[in-house]
């Protein structure tokens, strides 16, 4: 059975016993544009937190946030084991990259060798990845953590950089319900909104499934503005009508893609990301992926994933997804 738990941040940090020192050291292993300022906020919160990235610029902004640096993955999670209690994020860009980290390599690809984070950690300790991967990944991963006698969590999360720095954002979570227990004290200082959507891979799962409804909604408001504007109506009337009437979304009420209407949305700032369009094409892509692998009539799904793979090769990559409405406009006929 779904338990969903709301959780508002009140206490940042706190836990039941309310003494710093029985917070769990957390080994944090990617501090990109998310894993940065979630690191930061659980420093902030008074967890000692350990982080390795492979980008020395991240590296430093964490050292600058109050985020002790190790010299490598594993060696974040060796010195996280030596407390009492410790705990293993991951915030990787791909499944290949949470999988090589847990793993680690021998030197026979002709590299140095590189310690794994399974091989560094205590016995049973909770892994919980929050990277979007691919469903498949994801239950590479889980094997391989379950195989090393430890336990995991998958806690993707939403709500862009925004959310990341603010500690606002929502946390989708597949795991045992006493594991997510164990962490939810956790989960509370850098999200607003947890949700146990059940056992583990369902974080991944939920995750995948939100981001397709979203990516196709843009499209469908997108395509909407454009056809007002074709038939003389103006977007604010367009606006005001749909945000109160059936075709109200997230998509139009928060991060309209025309300026004017929503004053903090990217549309009045040039687009600048936001949630990034090549972002958006590597979640449908996993949408694509998931469709396939299950077999499901999922045209809509395949459809936001063509346009928005298109929109992604070119500057729409680096710019906020909802500015799939300028290529919207740019293939629509010219009026006669």
């Amino acid at each position: 059975m779904t338990e969903n738990t709301a959780a508002t941040v009140t206490t940042p940090g706190a836990d039941a016993a309310g003494d710093p020192s029985e917070l769990p050291a957390i080994a944090f292993i990617g501090l990109g544009n998310m894993g940065g300022p979630m690191a930061h906020n659980l420093a902030a919160a008074g967890y000692r937190v350990i982080g390795f990235d492979l980008v020395p610029e991240a590296l430093e902004k964490a050292r600058a946030a109050g985020v002790e640096i190790a010299s490598s993955g594993a060696e974040a999670v060796r010195s996280a084991a030596a407390s009492p209690r410790s705990l293993v994020i991951t915030m990787l860009p791909a499944g290949r990259h949470v999988v090589g980290a847990l793993k680690g390599s021998d030197g026979s690809d002709g590299r140095d060798p590189v310690e794994g984070l399974l091989a560094a950690a205590a016995p049973n300790t909770l892994f919980m990845d929050c990277s979007t991967i691919a469903v498949e990944d994801s239950v590479t991963v889980r094997e391989l953590i379950a195989a090393a006698g430890h336990r995991v969590l998958d806690a993707p999360v939403s709500g862009g950089t925004v959310g990341a720095e603010a500690g606002t954002l929502a946390m989708m979570v597949g795991g045992a319900a006493e594991d997510v227990a164990e962490a939810t004290p956790v989960l509370e200082v850098v999200g607003k909104r947890i949700v146990h959507c059940g056992p583990a891979g369902n974080g991944l799962a939920a995750k995948v499934c939100n981001n397709m409804i979203l990516g196709a909604s843009m499209i469908a408001v997108s395509e909407a503005f454009v056809l007002g504007e074709k038939l003389g109506l103006s977007n604010e009337a367009l606006f005001d009508v749909a945000s109160n009437a059936t075709g109200q979304c997230w998509a139009l009420t928060t991060n309209c893609p025309v300026p004017g209407p929503v004053p903090t949305s990217p549309a009045n700032r040039d687009f600048k990301p936001g949630f990034a369009g090549a972002l958006m094409a590597k979640d449908l892509g996993l949408a694509k992926s998931a469709i396939e692998t299950t077999g499901i009539e999922g045209r809509m799904g395949l459809l936001a994933e063509e346009i928005y793979a298109a929109f992604a090769e070119g500057e729409g990559g680096s710019k906020d997804f909802s500015g799939i409405i300028e290529l919207i406009r740019a293939q629509s006929t010219p009026a006669a």
